[in-house]
């Protein structure tokens, strides 16, 4: 099997990415980005994050996962703390997490350590997630091998009828991470792939930046 994929071009042309024209935070110039991003007709799911860790078998891996919070400390996601993922992170908490939104010609990169967040933050977001989105998390056993797809919906199953009268409690093994960002790549798509990136890099608590060659 074979495709030349040599003659897909696309001319980017929308904006401009100029220092004189950006705050020097970067984690405000993202919440500017998001926000436009969150209200332009041409983007889907604004918030799907591309997470990227270094695996236990020495790979790095990326998937898509879903940003559920932003703050000037940086960036929370939720997951499975037992998953591949999980594993990889607590090995080895240097991550990278990116946006792409292709209708606006803009990536946003960002390398951070992932710490877990508290319990309690943890447990809110927990209890505020649809009720088959939290017997969903209780029964996955995330990245683990299964033996089909009835497996799960037999769990699901046995846990509606548990819990038609209570609500289930977050499991310990599933919570939230804060990325915090160590340096953080601005890209706006530019004619002739003359690209503007613009990157900030923390450096003794302040925020270097600096435009990269595209």
């Amino acid at each position: 099997m074979e495709k030349d994929l040599s003659n897909y071009r696309k001319i980017y042309s929308q904006k401009i990415l100029s220092e004189k024209d950006i705050t020097d935070n970067p984690m405000q110039l993202f919440q500017e980005w998001f926000l436009e991003a969150e209200s332009s007709e041409t983007v889907d799911e604004a918030n799907a994050m591309t997470l990227s860790t270094l695996g236990l078998d020495g790979f790095p891996k990326a998937r898509v996962v879903l940003l559920k919070r932003y703050t000037y400390e940086g960036f929370i996601f939720f997951t499975n703390y037992d998953s591949e993922k999980g594993k990889a992170i607590a090995a080895n908490p240097n991550v990278c997490c990116s946006f792409f939104w292709a209708g606006l010609e803009r990536q946003i990169i960002i390398k951070g350590k992932a710490e877990k967040i508290a319990d309690n933050l943890s447990d809110g977001y927990f209890e505020s997630r649809p009720l088959g989105s939290r017997l969903g998390a209780i029964v996955s056993p995330q990245s683990e091998v299964i033996p089909n797809r009835e497996y799960l919906e037999e769990k699901l199953h046995t846990l509606e009828k548990e819990f038609e009268s209570k609500q289930p409690e977050r499991p310990k093994f599933w919570g939230g991470y804060l990325v915090r960002p160590q340096e953080i790549e601005f890209w706006q798509g530019r004619p002739n792939r003359l690209h503007d990136r613009i990157r900030f890099r923390l450096a003794d608590m302040d925020w270097i930046m600096e435009r990269l060659a595209p």
